[in-house]
């Protein structure tokens, strides 16, 4: 028998069991789950729903079935959530980039915030003392990094520009995109265009987007040497649009300028007076807004004082470190990619810091027998990637660090990190608060305070 949450519609059956006769079915929804899908149920087994809210009944057509969970789509709202929005993209449902365009702002922040606090309390059996008020920003038009897919498509004559399809084999069709920067996100078109009329339409797979403050940069990959006209192509079209080109022959170091030749890719940070240089296909935060009040909090949290000793973790190009050295006595920054900390060097130089000092080594092994791990500090940033700093934890932070600040892109696992520090090391999480760094995806940003 179906539960009361999952009804049978009037005309389509569905067995349990198997031997289905059709697959529509009318469910209501309980939650939402982290790829921003919604929840039914039937006889406790979870369906999950594209394009669907907590508090709504709908009819959704079955797609996948797995032995501990099945797929569906919607295909009718019968009773709409509060927090239903119009999406503003007109290929929302198709295009694979955003998830969360029909859930309105506020209702986004809620989701991820309670996403953010049933990790920790599951899975690191921790619960922050406050609650930081979330970072928001632009909701539009934010994205100034991102690498769109291009692909020829014989059936169609046509060449296409865009992310991928929701099911990511195909590439969406697609004629703007409302998340990036207006700068390329109106003139995807123009550029299905100006490759479709190329002679490596072929050869040209895809296109990073890297913008800094003064030039958006595109960097075409090709797979064979471009012809003269085809340089002219990008050359006239770079002109036009007041956009900087970049070839992309081979590996990442192979991108080179087309226009202008002297291209320079920065960011400020203004209210440290610091500029960070980078090149094309560097990691840099996505969403210009966030970042800079993420600083501004990370900051704060650590409650910086003139002699602190602060080790900055994965630290990057600087984004954190830079700023912290303009406050605290003496900075260390560690990071795995070497070309990365040769520009974070760079960098300080450049911006006439002296107490300040970057480390190249591999964070996910044992690093406890090298000279910065040896030191000793008062504070501790944590900025990993989404498999956490579990590895770190093994041997750090050390009995002089009074505060640790964790920026993270996963929140599972800061949950499981969370767990550690306080349960291993001694610390309390005294705040935790998401930041909307991807308006419109299902991507749940967060930083969290923890104190001895």
């Amino acid at each position: 028998m179906l539960d009361r949450r999952a009804r049978l519609t009037a005309t389509h059956y569905f067995s349990i069991a198997g031997g289905t006769v059709s697959q529509t079915l009318e469910l209501e929804i309980t939650d939402l789950i982290h790829d921003g899908r919604g929840v039914a149920h039937i006889d406790g087994k979870a369906i999950f729903v594209s394009g669907a809210l907590p508090g709504e009944r709908v009819l959704a057509r079955m797609n996948a079935r797995h032995r501990h969970f099945d797929e569906a789509q919607t295909e009718e709202v019968l009773l709409a959530s509060p927090d239903r929005v119009e999406p503003r993209c007109a290929h929302f449902g198709i295009c694979g980039g955003c998830s969360l365009q029909h859930l309105s702002p506020a209702g986004q922040i809620a989701a991820k915030q309670k996403i953010l606090l049933e990790n920790l309390e599951r899975i690191g059996k921790v619960t922050p003392t406050n609650m930081l008020a979330p970072l928001t920003d632009l909701a539009w038009g934010y994205r100034r990094k991102g690498r769109l897919s291009v692909k020829y498509v014989e059936k169609k004559g046509r060449l296409l520009v865009g992310f991928r399809e929701n099911n990511g084999k195909f590439v969406a069709d697609i004629k703007r995109c409302e998340v990036l920067l207006p700068a390329v996100g109106d003139r995807i078109e123009a550029l299905a265009t100006l490759i479709g009329g190329m002679d490596a339409l072929r050869e040209l797979p895809q296109i990073e987007i890297a913008a800094g403050d003064d030039l958006v940069a595109l960097i075409f990959r090709h797979l064979k040497p471009l012809s003269e006209k085809d340089r002219e192509l990008l050359l006239a079209f770079a002109k036009s649009e007041n956009l900087g080109v970049f070839l992309q022959p081979g590996g990442n170091d192979s991108v080179h300028a087309l226009w202008p030749e002297d291209a320079h890719l920065s960011f400020r940070i203004p209210a440290s007076e610091i500029d960070i240089e980078f090149k094309p296909l560097d990691f840099i935060q996505i969403n210009e807004g966030i970042n800079l009040k993420m600083i501004a909090q990370t900051i704060d949290l650590l409650d910086l004082q003139p002699k602190d000793r602060v080790l900055d973790l994965f630290c990057g190009l600087g984004n954190f470190t830079l700023p912290l050295a303009r406050r605290a006595g003496q900075v260390t920054g560690v990071e795995g990619e070497a070309s990365l900390v040769a520009r974070a060097n760079t960098n300080a130089r450049h911006n006439n810091l002296h107490n300040v000092d970057f480390f190249s080594a591999n964070l996910f092994e044992d690093q406890r027998a090298t000279p910065w791990a040896k030191q000793k500090y008062d504070k501790l940033l944590l900025d990993p990637p989404r498999s956490g700093a579990a590895e770190i934890l093994e041997y750090l932070p050390g009995r002089s660090v009074q505060r640790v600040v964790y920026v993270s892109c996963h929140p599972g696992s800061l949950a499981r990190d969370a767990g550690i520090l306080v349960q291993r090391h001694g610390f309390k999480l005294s705040a935790a608060g998401v930041m909307d760094m991807f308006p419109h995806t299902a991507h749940v940003e967060s930083i969290a305070l923890f104190e001895r």
